[in-house]
């Protein structure tokens, strides 16, 4: 029986070995998995700051590279949602397993093409996903899985990142659930601009609050990025 860790964390699945990071509050109150985007891993500072603030309120996170070491330069695999969208959801099989994660709601965090493998794991899924946060996210990719998402899905996108902004509204047409497009305006599709992670990270944690149980906990100014 697998039990609770926290830190590096690297986990076996068939012949490839992807290195994740996993950080655990007291008694947490749900599970945020991070679904990064090409050319991302789990050492993405916006990412990483997102997650911080997950903690504070509450939430345990985990972050992982989608790729081995092996991997990390085949363009086609960057770019294979089956595949991603596959190992998303073996990593959340494997963290049901813990016995401290059993019980916890858990939600997904999708950033880029990221986001698009979550989507289509959360559809493909015999697990309960409670909901889903996109930042920038390519839901196009996950077209033709749209209509069976039953998680309520928020996406972000930047008021300047017009294609994504396109992309996102048509594909939003498809979702039949709870679904929410939130506009930060003044940013682009990395949100790089000043107060513009902050306001992802204020959003996701709202989301997920009201879909997840929810402690008090730090601040959103508190945290610096």
């Amino acid at each position: 029986m697998l039990t609770i860790m926290e830190g590096d964390i690297n986990i076996r699945l068939g012949q490839v070995v992807l290195e994740g990071n996993l950080q655990t509050p007291p008694s947490p109150t749900g599970l945020i998995i991070f679904s990064h985007g090409s050319g991302s891993d789990r050492h993405s500072i916006r990412n990483n700051f997102i997650a911080k603030y997950l903690n504070s309120i509450g939430f345990a996170t985990f972050l992982f590279n989608m790729l081995s070491k092996e991997e990390e330069f085949d363009i086609v695999k960057k770019f294979d949602m089956n595949l991603l969208s596959r190992r998303l959801r073996h990593i959340t099989v494997w963290l049901h397993n813990i016995p401290q994660f059993k019980m916890l709601k858990t939600g997904f965090f999708g950033v880029d093409t990221g986001a698009a493998a979550a989507l289509i794991a959360a559809a493909k899924l015999h697990l309960e996903i409670a909901a889903i946060v996109c930042r920038g996210g390519r839901a196009d990719l996950a077209s033709e899985f749209l209509e069976s998402i039953n998680p309520p899905v928020l996406s972000i996108v930047g008021e300047l990142d017009q294609q994504i902004l396109e992309l996102n509204k048509k594909a939003f047409e498809k979702l039949r659930k709870i679904k929410k497009l939130e506009v930060i305006l003044g940013a682009s599709h990395l949100f790089e601009e000043e107060g513009k992670i902050e306001e992802v990270a204020r959003l996701t944690g709202l989301w997920f609050s009201e879909f997840l149980p929810q402690k008090t906990g730090t601040a959103i100014e508190d945290l610096k990025y």
